[in-house]
């Protein structure tokens, strides 16, 4: 099984992103991992990303959404945690604003390990006190370790 820190890095873990809509944040991600996973070009993340949208927007509830998709030339599971600088309409089930995103791309063929990764993600934000902790976290750091932590079982 893949561990969510063998794919999150503590430099795409980011704290006070801006972005003044779901597109706008969108954009904050293909950018961020265009430039950290270099095989991965801005244009085909931000598109990839934004299809999945308009099959049901990746707004999971209590100001989390979890944008995620299956990726053409994608080789190995990559993943972002951002908390934007402000909570955006992100057309959640809840219909709360969003401020912390969970990003998950993963290669075309990983079927299996998409939602068991999916899985992972969406346990471990279910739960308030790791929303609170991810919200109260002071740096990228702080941001960073929350996710390690819950890895950990700490």
């Amino acid at each position: 099984m893949i561990r969510l820190e063998t794919i999150l890095p503590l430099s795409r873990s980011l704290m006070n992103v801006p972005g003044s809509s779901k597109k706008k944040a969108i954009e904050e991600i293909a950018k961020l991992i265009s430039r950290e996973v270099p095989d991965l070009a801005e244009q085909i993340v931000y598109e990839s990303l934004i299809a999945r949208e308009k099959l049901g927007s990746t707004g999971f509830g209590n100001g989390i959404a979890i944008p995620h998709c299956r990726l053409q030339g994608c080789e190995w599971p990559v993943s972002a945690l951002l908390h934007m600088d402000k909570p955006i309409d992100f057309d959640a089930i809840d219909c709360i604003p969003v401020d912390l995103l969970f990003v998950l791309l993963v290669p075309q063929a990983y079927i299996d390990v998409h939602l068991e990764l999916l899985k992972q993600i969406a346990s471990m934000l279910d739960r308030k006190e790791v929303r609170d902790k991810l919200r109260s976290a002071s740096s990228n750091e702080a941001l960073y370790q929350v996710v390690l932590d819950e890895q950990n079982g700490q």
